[in-house]
């Protein structure tokens, strides 16, 4: 009698340690499944455990020898848990898919109607009156009703200014930005972390983004616009013509017909006091300034004078429609990469003074002006 009682308790242990092992087994495959599908551990593993604890409790009970059977039972509880995992996983993705998708949606609409759309184009036959800013614009030539304040030695006839022989191609337009971090003044609509006194590299919110909204009004009037936003002053402000150079002359090499290349700037006084604007109709608009160079810096610029006559030509349309809008013409001694293209010319929009929403109506009135 004492013989087969010592068998049977070895027998007793030994199936309690095989089932330990299969539960530790398969408490090592649940918890890595558990961890691929991303759920939270702590939940899971109390349940394996404690249902476990319950199935050692059911064996001392019925004193089972049936190996196979226990770990059927092990593993048909298991798979349960797993499978409950894994559905409770499935409503959670499948609600989450659910919300992605609507948020998407709304994205996709919201892109469509800012796609479709409709640009505003700038009225004619509406009252522009200039805003006083402090500062009366200087000049000491006047040709066509346009006003030109020279600053060089060339003595300004009539026979130099004569617009008769200007022909420009208007079809393709260039626009780029040899100061692209220029900014404006900030506003509850247009704030934007500056990275230098009134500069931003933000796209968003710099001189870039008046030349963004000026391609978008000349595509209306079917104009073809290459605006490059190249920044050509950071890190390095020094220099920034020199690279603005580069990529014009790039551009041109692959869009040979090209004549009208504007520099698009704003004004370099650094102080919120100044800012040149005009009302048009119930709108400010920043007051624009055409900057034109000559040959003096570079002799080889010999056709400077036609930069000029589109400025004034240009000018001589803005008058008519909007007066005021542009200040007088500044003629300096240095080319500014103007010797690049037969109508080149910088244009500032504004100055520091202004905001970003009255640059950006002042393209409008630009775009309906060269068109």
């Amino acid at each position: 009698m004492i013989k087969v009682f010592n068998i049977r308790r070895l027998i007793k242990k030994l199936i309690r340690i095989i089932i330990l092992l299969i539960i530790i087994f398969f408490f090592t495959k649940i918890i890595s499944k558990i961890n691929i599908f991303g759920n939270k551990k702590t939940n899971a593993v109390t349940e394996i455990i404690d249902d476990s604890i319950d199935l050692l409790k059911i064996g001392r009970e019925n004193n089972s020898t049936d190996i196979k059977e226990w770990g059927k039972v092990i593993i048909d509880s298991e798979f349960e848990i797993l499978n409950s995992t894994n559905s409770e996983n499935k409503s959670k993705k499948e609600e989450s898919d659910e919300e992605n998708k609507e948020v998407l949606t709304d994205e996709l609409i919201k892109t469509d109607e800012n796609e479709n759309k409709e640009i505003e184009q700038a009225k004619e036959d509406i009252i522009t009156e200039i805003i006083p800013s402090g500062i009366n614009p200087k000049y000491n030539r006047e040709y066509e009703g346009v006003q030109i304040n020279n600053s060089t030695e060339y003595e300004l006839t009539d026979d130099l200014l004569n617009l008769s022989d200007l022909s420009v191609n208007k079809e393709k337009i260039l626009i780029y930005h040899t100061h692209t971090c220029e900014s404006y003044t900030p506003t509850e609509e247009f704030f934007y972390e500056e990275t230098g006194s009134y500069r931003t590299n933000d796209l968003n919110y710099s001189v870039a983004r008046v030349g963004d909204e000026l391609e978008k009004q000349l595509n209306q009037y079917g104009h073809q616009v290459i605006h490059d936003k190249t920044y050509h002053d950071y890190p390095s402000y020094n220099g920034s013509y020199s690279r603005s150079l580069k990529t014009v002359e790039s551009i041109l090499a692959e869009n040979k017909d090209i004549d009208i290349v504007i520099d698009l700037h704003r004004d370099a006084i650094g102080d919120s006091s100044y800012a040149p604007k005009v009302k048009i109709g119930d709108e400010y608009a920043s007051q624009l300034m055409f900057v034109i160079g000559t040959d003096k810096a570079n002799p080889e610029h010999t056709t400077w004078n036609q930069n000029l006559k589109f400025a004034i030509k240009t000018q001589a349309t803005a008058n008519e429609k909007y007066p005021g809008l542009f200040k007088p013409i500044i003629l300096r001694n240095s080319t500014y990469n103007q010797n690049a293209a037969k109508a080149a010319c910088i244009i500032e929009v504004g100055a520091t003074g202004n905001t970003l929403e009255e640059s950006l109506n002042s393209m409008k009135y630009l775009a309906k002006i060269l068109r």
